[in-house]
């Protein structure tokens, strides 16, 4: 592969690792590279490993799974949020959203802090509520005691984000999140397939980082701390 202009680094987060090995060849002088990973704090720690390249963060809404070597079923919803990390040429990150849009994807530039935690609304309490209780996002759900956690879970996520002083993450958010969840394929998220094929999952980003930042920032998610917890066990 030559040197490129973007990167798309669509990797699981337990790789990240490889980076420092598989980025550097594929560098120039202004290469951008886009992580369209999940979890909170993956751009910080990608900044350190390499502190000159301009970052953005992709968040992908997109309910799909890689169900055998090269083969992924895609089974609703397809659009990615671009948020700007470190990218400090703005025609740049204009110019990657519209390649985005071009390639008939949809596509939005969104404010970095705002969309991480956005996206950890949906993604702490069904990813790690998936693997515990063994089941689909509908089926909890469908269960008042388990609607009534997720919703308790999420709410933790939007207390731990105004800790943070972050705006737009609020009740509100919680409520659409619960109703596209509702009106969604029945789903198994990317870590309960992970655990499903015994592959590594990712708790660091998904679960320990949020939590010490919110904890940090003097608030405490409880309940996703015990989450974290029975993660932690079942990935022995």
């Amino acid at each position: 592969m030559p040197k490129c202009d973007v990167v798309i680094v669509g990797l699981k987060t337990t790789n990240n690792h490889l980076l420092p090995e598989l980025l550097p060849p594929l560098l120039h002088e202004h290469t951008v590279v886009v992580l369209i990973q999940n979890g909170i704090g993956v751009e910080a720690d990608v900044q350190q490993m390499f502190p000159d390249v301009p970052l953005i963060g992709g968040l992908t809404f997109i309910c799909s799974a890689k169900t055998e070597p090269g083969r992924v079923n895609h089974q609703c919803y397809c659009s990615i949020n671009l948020a700007n990390y470190s990218c400090k040429d703005e025609v740049t990150f204009e110019n990657i959203l519209k390649d985005f849009t071009d390639a008939g994807i949809p596509a939005a530039s969104v404010p970095y802090d705002e969309a991480r935690w956005k996206k950890a609304v949906w993604n702490m309490p069904f990813n790690g509520m998936t693997v515990a209780l063994n089941t689909r996002t509908d089926l909890l759900l469908k269960n008042p005691s388990t609607r009534q956690l997720i919703r308790d879970l999420m709410m933790e996520v939007v207390e731990a984000s105004r800790a943070l002083g972050i705006s737009g993450v609020d009740e509100a958010f919680v409520e659409k999140m619960i109703q596209m969840t509702d009106e969604m394929t029945p789903y198994s998220p990317s870590m309960k397939l992970d655990f499903d094929f015994y592959r590594p999952m990712e708790i660091h980003y998904l679960y320990t980082r949020p939590i010490e930042i919110a904890r940090a920032a003097g608030y405490r998610m409880h309940k996703l701390e015990m989450l974290e917890a029975e993660l932690r066990f079942l990935s022995v």
